[in-house]
This record gives structure tokens, C-alpha cells and sequence, in this order.
């Protein structure tokens, strides 16, 4: 019996964060945030979620935030 099993990501959801200033330029409403899930499958079929990912990038400065960066006022939007 041959079984296909690994790991990928899943689709990636994209929230815009509308109360929070960029840090670095300043700007209000420009941040987005960007999440991204890894999941273990069987047969391409989902079974568990092993990880996320959060990146936050400013449409302005072009910035981007990785989880150990966000503010708290980011972390509470979220």
C-alpha cells in the first residue's frame, strides 16, 4: 500500500489592519496583514495544522513586520 503524506501551506488570507500606524513612515491604513498556514496532509487531504506564519507589510514603505516585530498596537488589531 503506498501512502502520500507531507506538508504544505494552505491559501493564504489577507486582512487589511485599518486602525494602526506604520512605525516606520507613519502612515494611518496602510498595513497588511499577510497569514499563512502549514498543514500536515494525507492523500492531499488536510489533517492537522502544524504552524502559521504573520508577516504585516506597509503598501507606503514597502516595511515588513515578522511576528517578533508587531507593536502592540498591531497585536491587538489582530
Amino acid at each position: 500500500m503506498i501512502f502520500f503524506f507531507g506538508t504544505r501551506p494552505g491559501k493564504t488570507e489577507i486582512k487589511p489592519l485599518k486602525n494602526v500606524i506604520c512605525s516606520y513612515c507613519e502612515q494611518m491604513q496602510t498595513l497588511t496583514l499577510s497569514k499563512t498556514n502549514n498543514w500536515f496532509h494525507i492523500f492531499w487531504l488536510k489533517i492537522f495544522k502544524i504552524s502559521s506564519n504573520n508577516i504585516i507589510e506597509c503598501s507606503h514603505c514597502k516595511r515588513l513586520y515578522f511576528e517578533e516585530e508587531f507593536t502592540n498596537e498591531m497585536r491587538n488589531e489582530l
